[in-house]
């Protein structure tokens, strides 16, 4: 896999000429014509069909309006509550409302069940559509029943990846998708679009989630590709079924770019035919000319069985490459862990090794990117005729549709997989999120899903539990499970047989609600106890003061630590219910010290002086700053180097905001979904200068930001702030924002969203 340093032509589809001094001259002989850089721009599929969906007529600042949306039970009432808040009285767009995040009822009693009455509901009063839980988890009812060729598709889940289909979504927080319920749109500066070039046939044995951890390990950690969109080109994808792409094109958000596409071929169409949507099906390739503006070469012919080691799916091994450098391998995630974990458990993979080899205790296939049809026949083949065992090695299947969990039944692969001893389950998000199947204290598990984020999996370093999680492929799981749990690659396994699928939709059509659109006003809403209303918020004031309340320093922080997933996703229908949790695995301390801040931050609102700050107050007039408490806004932020890798969900932003959160200071922020999130619950996401070796402030400084409101309607960049330490001295220090719309300026001004929209 090679990274080119340059953009490049690319001509017929085919041949790649590299901007180097003479690329222009290349292509003439090629073509024999001398090519224009900025119209060879427009010829990526992504050009088009992002230009087809604007509606700003301005073809570098977008506004985009999409086909249709998707949210699942996470989410879904929290978007739908802020939607109402703002006027929205119908949906304006389909809007699918899925249920495979808080399937199960466990935890919190009615509150995950009641959330699922509430879609309903919601689907029938407002024109949406409603799957049940257990029925498919929703990228694969967007894949089954939504994509299309040329569409555009929203999600409410990081994970809304499509491109295989011939559709760009994008997973957002809740926030993007509430706007377009509010008929506004989705402002993006054009994004520049990556070729991933693909050349060659994957080998016998390797399968999607090999080449996904391969490309996400060459692109994540330099940013290759971050806010970019990935466009799937070159001889190589003619090799690779529709169910393969799809594997590879939802681990796509893992190297933190902003969507993908594929080009599409009679392959894509027999996909649409055999899912009865054959209308759907359009073919889309590059221009005869198109310019790149980078371009990950992926030679399929050199990728082997992969494994992402804990604690992130950018690090990339072979699996060959573990067994054979075993200790080393296994130190080097301990040493991860000493990031994520410091001294709050003890945590080693050394006793992994067993007779020499890698002993884990776990795996799974499951999810949007383990459960397809391919994955698991391919899995069921591997372990025709074998066991599992009785020791501590498990193995958990879970089809990510009823319709796929129907083929593997008729065509006796389900008994297969029974007999090893493994578990069917139905469709469901939670292993993924650590809503299910959360391994033993110590244990290893070995999973085809998306994320391997430290305490994911559902462990509680809080409580004094560790466990960890490695991904990898379908076929080395199977390999792997047939070896009783040790680590086996699925490289050169001559079984795998080819299968026909059939997709029956009648399960759809007899338990899915759709509403075609028809809104039914006279529905009553029914919401249960644990569902509550976003609470007031108050617009920024012309000043701003911040107290740091929590300091990550963290190469990288992910939205599982700002806000854990897992058993806390039940309450996610409870703005302060839910808060109680934000930083509970990284900062203990974080929640008591909002509260204290945001308790000032009441009082002034009711005329009293923020006695407690006043310290600070007298420190800053003393150095000649001018300063009015009672007009000010006191809140509290947070520092973190990079934060946001990971999920689309808003609650790592508003659970900050219901606490009285004004901003997040940070280096860089690792995902503009978790950016956008800030802007949205109306939270600044400054930027602090990259080259400041010794940060200006610290954890209980207070940080004053004068002339904040101005800067931002006047567009000033270079916003003046001053840190106040506990000694009284004051430092200086300039913060920025970024690149903001006109819109997400007036958002950050009304306070959040809501308010923004009800003017």
């Amino acid at each position: 896999m090679k990274l080119y340093e340059h953009g490049a032509y690319l001509v017929n589809g085919t041949e790649l000429v590299e901007d180097t001094g003479d690329a222009a001259a290349a292509v003439a002989a090629m073509t024999g014509k001398t090519p224009d850089k900025e119209e060879a721009r427009k010829g990526t599929i992504a050009y088009g069909i992002l230009t087809a969906h604007n509606t700003s007529g301005d073809n570098e600042n977008l506004q985009i309006k999409f086909d249709a949306m998707a949210s699942h039970d996470i989410t879904f009432v929290g978007i739908i509550q802020t939607a109402r808040a703002s006027g929205m009285e119908k949906f304006p767009l389909e809007y699918v409302l899925t249920n495979c995040h808080n399937s199960l009822c466990a935890v919190g009693g009615t509150i995950n069940e009641d959330d699922h009455v509430f879609g309903l509901t919601a689907a029938q009063k407002y024109g949406g559509t409603y799957v049940p839980p257990h029925q498919a988890v929703i990228h694969q009812y967007a894949r089954e029943m939504m994509a299309g060729c040329g569409k555009m598709i929203l999600g409410s889940d990081s994970h809304t990846r499509y491109g295989a289909l011939g559709t760009i979504a994008c997973g957002e927080g809740g926030g993007e998708l509430a706007k377009q319920l509010c008929g506004r749109t989705y402002d993006i500066k054009r994004p520049e679009v990556v070729a991933i070039y693909m050349t060659g046939k994957p080998r016998t044995g390797v399968g999607p989630m090999d080449v996904a951890i391969a490309l996400v390990g060459a692109t994540f950690k330099s940013g290759y590709v971050k806010n970019r969109v990935m466009e799937f080109v070159g001889p190589g994808i003619s090799n690779l079924s529709t169910d393969f792409r799809i594997g590879v094109d939802v681990m796509t958000t893992e190297t933190t770019c902003l969507s993908s596409i594929w080009r599409t071929d009679e392959n894509t169409k027999e996909w649409f035919d055999i899912h009865g949507r054959s209308e759907q099906y359009k073919e889309l390739n590059p221009a005869p000319v198109t310019y790149y503006d980078r371009v990950v070469y992926v030679d399929l012919d050199e990728i082997k069985p992969m494994i992402a080691m804990p604690f992130h799916p950018s690090m990339a091994y072979t699996i060959d490459e573990v067994n054979a450098n075993l200790k080393d391998v296994l130190h080097d995630a301990e040493e991860r862990a000493k990031i994520s974990f410091g001294d709050k458990v003890k945590y080693s993979l050394q006793d992994k090794i067993v007779d020499g080899k890698l002993y884990t205790e776990q795996g799974l296939i499951a999810g949007c990117a383990g459960g397809g049809f391919e994955n698991i026949m391919a899995a069921a083949d591997i372990l025709k005729g074998q066991y599992i065992g009785n020791d501590k090695f498990t193995l958990s299947v879970y089809p990510a549709s009823t319709p796929i969990y129907m083929e593997i039944i008729k065509n006796g692969a389900a008994a297969t997989i029974l007999e090893t001893g493994a578990i069917l389950k139905t469709a469901f998000c939670g292993p993924c999120f650590g809503a299910g199947d959360t391994p033993a204290n110590n244990a290893l598990s070995i999973r085809h899903a998306t994320r391997n984020f430290p305490n994911r999996e559902g462990s509680k370093v809080q409580n004094g539990q560790i466990a960890s999680v490695a991904l990898m492929d379908a076929r080395s799981i199977a390999a792997t499970a047939a070896n009783k749990g040790f680590l086996t690659s699925a490289e050169g396994f001559e079984g795998f047989k080819k299968y026909t699928y059939h997709f029956d939709a009648s399960i759809y059509e007899h338990r899915v609600y759709r509403s075609n659109g028809v809104a039914h006003p006279e529905v009553e809403l029914v919401e249960g106890p644990n569902i509550k209303p976003w609470p007031k918020m108050t617009a920024l004031t012309e000043d701003l003061m911040l107290k740091v309340v929590s300091e990550i320093h963290d190469p990288v922080t992910t939205t599982d630590e700002l806000i854990p997933s897992g058993e806390t996703s039940s309450f996610r229908s409870n703005p302060l219910g839910l808060a109680e949790f934000a930083l509970s695995r990284k900062d203990p301390n974080y929640v008591p010290k909002a509260k204290e801040v945001q308790k000032v931050e009441y009082a002034r609102q009711a005329g009293e002086a923020p006695a407690a700050f006043q310290a600070a107050y007298d420190a800053l007039k003393a150095a000649g700053v001018s300063v009015d408490p009672m007009k000010t806004a006191i809140g509290s932020t947070i520092f973190a180097v990079k934060p946001g890798d990971g999920s689309a969900r808003e609650q790592a932003a508003s659970c900050q905001k219901v606490l009285g959160g004004w901003a997040n200071l940070a280096k860089e922020y690792a995902t503009k979904r978790y950016r956008s999130n800030l802007i949205n619950w109306g939270m600044c996401p400054f930027l602090v200068d990259e080259d400041d070796k010794a940060l200006p402030f610290a954890l209980d400084d207070y940080v004053f930001v004068p002339g904040l409101r101005r800067a931002i309607t006047e567009k000033n960049d270079n916003i003046k702030a001053y840190a106040v330490k506990p000694d009284g001295k004051v430092n200086e220090f300039t913060v920025h924002l970024g690149d903001l719309t006109d819109a997400e300026r007036d958002i950050i001004k009304a306070g959040c969203l809501i308010n923004y929209y009800r003017g």
